[in-house]
């Protein structure tokens, strides 16, 4: 992976995971909100969107392999429940790093898997998608 495609795939990344922080109040950062949790914790922001980048790139295909016959049975539906644990995972990871980022309860990882989800397609829409690059 180059350099840019790399800057690029953790810019999509932050760009995905600041829209979850903001969007929902159970996704964020601790002592802070709205849109001053992004530009308060680039910093933090950014080492969590690797996390959760690492996350995506080598647990998460694992896991989707291992569930092949559970995403069948639910018409694709588990791949919701997987992305909300990679979530889940992430904010454990993230703490295993003393930063703050926290995902509070079930419904709002599955809520923020859904923003990170259509937030990365829309910025691979519109840039290009990185992996046919």
């Amino acid at each position: 992976m180059g350099l840019l495609k790399f800057i690029g795939w953790l810019a999509t990344n932050v760009v995905a995971l600041g829209a979850a922080c903001v969007i929902f109040d159970g996704i964020g950062f601790r002592g802070s909100s709205g849109w001053d949790e992004v530009t308060d914790n680039f910093w933090p922001l950014l080492f969590v969107a690797l996390i959760l980048g690492i996350v995506n790139s080598f647990v998460s295909p694992v896991i989707k392999f291992l569930s092949i016959p559970f995403i069948i049975i639910t018409l694709g539906l588990f791949l919701l429940l997987i992305n909300a644990l990679m979530l889940l995972f992430t904010e454990w990871l993230a703490g295993l790093f003393d930063l703050d980022f926290f995902v509070d309860g079930f419904w709002n990882a599955v809520g923020g898997a859904i923003v990170i989800t259509i937030v990365t397609w829309a910025v691979g829409l519109v840039f290009g998608d990185a992996a046919k690059a």
